[in-house]
């Protein structure tokens, strides 16, 4: 037992690494691509199932593994993030729900919308005149794995920070410059994909998503500021909770809801899904 003890933080760095390289792989790899150079026609990219079924289940492992859901509230939100995913996954490798009822609207028969075409936001800058469509599939891509990149990488370093730190007010590493680098990192994650491949249950999905980890993102300072006190209110002043320009004001807004009596009571306000 204690030979696994001293190994399991290697093994955990070393997982965090492995997540970051493939997710630094992939984003060097977008920008190694030549814009439009394959196009996969709609009869050959959809029915994908196999692909279906593997990357919505190294998403929802990413989730449950990185966020470690325990309480009730956590776990809901942990459903609606892989939610997220079932959906999104569906439609980009499955059955294209949203080019269904879209392709009506502009004339066109679904069978128009191959890989390429499937980026509607580089398909829309196409149609609009503004880029031609294979750039916009390049910008598109982009855009949406740099955040995917980041995302992951955020998620995966903050996980095995705080992975420690049972009881204690995590202060160290990436936690000395963001208060919810987990949360950012799922936002980014939703945005990115949101940009990289747009569905309708998708764009509905992500302001829910956002508002959620912003509120469970509050609430959680609301928790560690009651059982840490002024110690975790004096990190607080000095540690922004997703931006840079929310240092500061974030703390007078914590101290005002526990002075109000909103926190949680209790050695269980330290086990946040993030920061437990």
């Amino acid at each position: 037992m204690e030979k696994i003890k001293a190994v399991w933080p290697l093994v955990r760095w070393l997982l965090v690494g492995l997540v970051v390289g493939v997710g630094l792989w992939l984003f060097a790899r977008t920008l190694r691509d030549v814009p439009g150079l394959h196009n996969i026609p709609f009869e050959s990219w959809y029915g994908n199932w196999r692909a279906v079924l593997l990357v919505t289940g190294l998403f929802t492992l990413f989730v449950l593994g990185f966020t470690r859901p325990r309480r009730r509230g956590e776990w809901r939100n942990a459903g609606l993030a892989t939610a997220f995913f079932i959906s999104l996954f569906t439609e980009m490798f499955g059955i294209p729900l949203t080019i269904y009822l879209l392709a009506p609207f502009l004339g066109l028969p679904p069978w128009v919308f191959g890989m390429n075409e499937s980026h509607l936001w580089a398909f829309a800058l196409d149609r609009l005149g503004l880029l031609p469509l294979h750039l916009g599939v390049s910008l598109v891509m982009v855009l949406s794995m740099g955040l995917i990149a980041i995302g992951v990488g955020l998620v995966a370093v903050g996980w095995a920070t705080v992975y420690r730190g049972r009881g204690q007010l995590v202060r160290k590493g990436i936690y000395r410059h963001l208060r919810h680098p987990q949360y950012l990192g799922l936002i980014l994650v939703i945005l990115g994909f949101n940009i990289q491949w747009p569905t309708l249950p998708t764009l509905l999905m992500a302001p829910v998503l956002i508002v959620v980890y912003v509120r469970l993102a509050r609430r959680e300072d609301e928790e560690l500021a009651t059982f840490f006190g002024e110690v975790f209110l004096d990190y607080a002043a000095r540690t922004p909770a997703f931006l840079p320009w929310g240092r500061g004001r974030s703390s007078l807004e914590v101290r005002q809801r526990v002075s109000e009596g909103r926190g949680a009571l209790g050695p269980e306000a330290a086990a946040g899904s993030e920061r437990g």
